[in-house]
């Protein structure tokens, strides 16, 4: 009898486990499901076939063809120059595509006349190196996400859910894109005021490192980082010195690595509080720090609900925004409509509401995400009392010699303020440069320190 119940306490408890252990680290797709990465879908997950009627056109490999004489960090020329849109959309016919557009591009139509969304044919430029596809596919079977979808594991390189379940497994997707394994990049944040005036909020030069898609990277061989970077500000005068540096893990329990050097005070300091919604240093406080990149950090904050796939006008091959003067493409209510390229692409739908226990200024956020590479292009959010504060959008452009589809500078516009952000490169002499990775030891305190105005 004592024998019976010990075995029966015993099943039980393995039962227990197994339970807990399927609920809390549950792998990746079935490999019947991962083959249709070689099949159906793209090598990152995208639908291979365009839509019914066309406007939406096959996956063909992407744009992977540089310029002849082209050196990575130069102005990228753009392929499509020559095209002409297709049609307008205006707040004189926005009903007609409203089903196509996000609430924030609905609230900018009605409250600016000269708000419009210029649309061209679309083109599938979305491309990556063969060795991002070949992880994104031993992703699809072994990556999960234990901590409630708060944390990766068992993923390398590419996409780490290239046929997502979950939302979170999409933001993951999206916070460990494609981006290269490291990169300079100097940018220019603008905030433009209610009364239209454009001011240089901040002058960087970004240092990047990006862990998760080293070339000869593998699960073992990563120490859980995934984002690393260096920025030194270099006007307006006054912040002329200062830096920022961050190093993001896998792991929210770990947290975000963050600290900052002052030149008024000459030393440097941790900066915990450079996360969620804290004000942005890089543009005086305009946007939340992860608002950055449209999406930025960490995702405990929220629970996140995958809507779904639909089709939709986002911003895409916009190597011609980068070819402008910043004062042409940033207007005094909103961007220059003449410069940004809208395109129809499927994109996946996620909403994001406050987690029981939480606090975030935004408690309610709803992101879309290009099918072909993860890209959060445009993200709505709403205050606390459910009214519409923030628009974002990306510009998403082709950086051939990667070769791939990016999207590092962003705008925000603020309803509640009646401004909004910028960030652009257009006039900087060197644009998104791809880079061997930097060493480890350029991004740590002692680094900073040695590197510090004095």
């Amino acid at each position: 009898m004592y024998t019976m119940n010990f075995k029966n306490i015993l099943s039980a408890t393995l039962l227990a486990s197994l339970t807990i252990f399927s609920i809390t680290a549950q792998a990746g797709v079935t490999p019947e499901e991962a083959a249709k990465l070689k099949t159906e879908l793209t090598p990152l997950g995208g639908e291979k076939a365009g839509n019914k009627d066309g406007s939406i056109p096959a996956w063909d490999g992407g744009y992977t063809k540089a310029p002849a004489g082209y050196q990575s960090g130069q102005q990228r020329p753009d392929p499509f120059a020559t095209e002409k849109s297709l049609f307008s959309i205006t707040a004189k016919n926005m009903d007609q595509y409203a089903d196509k557009l996000t609430e924030g591009q609905k609230a900018l139509f009605k409250k600016f006349p000269t708000y419009r969304i210029d649309v061209y044919p679309t083109h599938r430029t979305a491309a990556a190196p063969q060795w991002v596809y070949d992880n994104t596919f031993k992703n699809a079977t072994r990556a999960n996400t234990p901590n409630t979808g708060d944390t990766v594991e068992g993923a390398y390189g590419g996409a780490p859910f290239p046929i997502p379940k979950t939302g979170s497994e999409v933001m993951w997707n999206h916070v460990l894109r494609w981006n290269g394994e490291a990169a300079l990049m100097p940018e220019r944040s603008y905030v433009i005021g209610s009364d239209g005036k454009l001011v240089l909020a901040s002058e960087a030069i970004n240092e990047f490192n990006f862990p998760f898609n080293y070339k000869d990277g593998s699960p073992e061989k990563n120490n859980g980082e995934f984002w690393n970077d260096y920025q030194t500000t270099k006007a307006p005068s006054f912040k002329s010195g200062e830096s920022l540096l961050f190093r993001d893990q896998m792991k929210v329990g770990d947290g975000r690595q963050a600290w900052q050097y002052l030149v008024g005070q000459r030393r440097v300091r941790r900066a915990p509080t450079l996360g969620y919604d804290t004000p942005n240093p890089v543009n005086s406080g305009a946007d939340m720090v992860d608002q950055a990149f449209i999406f930025n950090g960490y995702q405990d904050k929220y629970q996140w609900k995958l809507i779904g796939k639909k089709e939709m006008y986002i911003p895409y091959n916009m190597n011609s925004f980068f070819l402008q003067k910043d004062a042409d493409v940033i207007g005094p209510k909103h961007l220059n409509p003449d410069h940004v390229r809208w395109e129809l692409h499927r994109v996946w739908v996620v909403e994001a509401t406050l987690a029981p226990g939480k606090r975030h200024v935004e408690p309610k956020r709803v992101f879309y995400f290009d099918e072909d590479t993860w890209i959060a292009v445009l993200s709505d959010g709403w205050d606390a009392q459910g009214q519409l504060w923030h628009s974002s959008m990306s510009f998403p452009w082709i950086v051939y010699e990667l070769p791939g589809v990016l999207a590092q500078q962003f705008s925000v516009y603020d309803f509640n303020k009646g401004s909004y952000s910028a960030h652009t490169f257009g006039e900087l002499s060197v644009q998104y440069k791809v880079m061997p990775p930097y060493p480890a030891s350029n991004f740590t305190p002692e680094s900073m320190a040695a590197r510090g105005v004095r």
